[in-house]
């Protein structure tokens, strides 16, 4: 594979990493509220996706999210509806945080995410993304050649997680960084409120989008 080729990918694919978007807002909520730990486990998720649209786009299945419509339209509604799930969920947090901030044991508890759906939320948040899904057969199929074989191709995938490996650990060092702050009851609060809002609107907007 040309040295070439694969710089331009690892830069088209940096510049899709470090856009704003769910993910971002993601690792903001996980971490402050849940630890660093559950932070790594959302990027995991995140790692694991890329690998599912990578081989869906390497074996010709995904491109029925081009060719049908219905394909398209049901599988950008159940990633819209999960992203709004998920900004109902942090607002029914800040509400719950607001209306009982004296009984301090349940306001500790109450938002933190086990590894184990920090790991589901950050999986499932990028496979149903059709954003993603178009990145994998609009962009990297331009990146392969007809001869190449299918290592090469994961060669790439593996490529782009390790760009979004990097640049999220990144931010789930810095978020833990402030963890300590984020223990105040109205902070909890405040974050739970913008993600919440924020998450919402990133699922009405999936649902809005149109297939190109």
């Amino acid at each position: 594979m040309d040295l070439n080729n694969i710089i331009t990918f690892i830069a088209v694919a940096a510049l899709l990493v470090i856009s704003p978007g769910p993910n971002g807002f993601l690792i903001a909520k996980t971490v402050p509220l849940s630890g660093q730990k559950a932070g790594f486990a959302n990027v995991g998720g995140f790692v694991a996706a890329f690998y599912v649209h990578g081989s869906l786009s390497i074996f010709g299945i995904s491109i029925l999210l081009v060719q049908s419509a219905i394909a398209f339209t049901v599988f950008k509604m159940l990633g819209a509806v999960y992203l709004i799930w998920i900004g109902i969920k942090a607002i029914r947090s800040a509400f719950n945080q607001t209306v009982s901030p004296s009984v301090k044991l349940p306001v500790e508890n109450r938002n933190k995410v086990s590894i184990r759906n920090a790991f589901l939320e950050g999986f499932v948040t990028n496979v149903l993304n059709p954003k993603v899904s178009m990145f994998y057969l609009a962009a990297f199929p331009q990146f392969i050649s007809l001869e190449g074989s299918a290592f090469s191709a994961y060669a790439l995938v593996t490529a782009h997680s390790m760009v979004n490996l990097i640049w999220f650990s990144i931010m789930v060092l810095a978020f833990s960084r402030i963890k300590s702050a984020a223990n105040h009851p109205k902070f909890k609060t405040w974050l739970n409120s913008i993600t919440g809002v924020v998450f919402i609107g990133f699922g009405a907007k999936l649902a809005l989008m149109r297939s190109s």
